[in-house]
Order: structure tokens, then sequence, then C-alpha cells
């Protein structure tokens, strides 16, 4: 392995910056967010908590959390904002979570 090669695998602010993104992923009620957006369809606070059966404000607390990490957009439509994830990234690992999850 190069120098380079070595300093792009050790590139310390880019291992931070990965860590804080899954740190902030780390949570069932966030991962299950993530994989209700994860169809491609941007979704309100309001659907999301309805569909999830959870609180409107625990909805828009984790939302928030994923939104200042970088890991959902929003965008408003008039009254409404709309959530979706903002990297392919992201769904590649809830893709490899699921992986991970199922019994083989």
């Amino acid at each position: 392995m190069t120098k380079i090669e070595l300093d792009a695998l050790l590139n310390i602010d880019a291992l931070n910056e990965a860590a804080e993104m899954l740190k902030a992923m780390a949570h069932p009620v966030r991962i299950a967010i993530l994989k209700l957006l994860s169809n491609g369809k941007p979704l309100t606070v309001s659907e999301i908590h309805e569909i999830l059966n959870i609180e409107q404000s625990t909805t828009s607390h984790h939302l928030s959390i994923m939104k200042t990490r970088n890991i959902v957009c929003a965008k408003r439509k008039g009254k409404n904002i709309y959530y979706t994830i903002s990297h392919q990234r992201i769904s590649n690992i809830l893709n490899c979570i699921q992986q991970c999850n199922n019994k083989n």
C-alpha cells in the first residue's frame, strides 16, 4: 500500500464524519424512518408518524438529528416539509443492516 493510499484510508476527518453519521443512524426509530424513506418517495412528518405509529414530536426529533448529520434532506412545498434520504450511500448502509439482520 502506498503512502497516498494509506493517507486516504486513514483520513481522520473522513473517518470521524462517517462515525458521526453512523451514530446518528444507530437508533431503531431512525432506522425505521430511513427504511420508510428508502423507497424514494418524499414524506412529511405527519405521514411518517402515522405510518410508524409514533408521536409526531418524536418523529420530528429524530428527523432533526438526521437532518443535522446530513442523512436526510428537507424541502418545503407550501405548508409541508418533505423528507428524503440525502445520499445513495445511506440506502446502501440500510441494505447492509438488513442483510446482517437476515438469518441464513
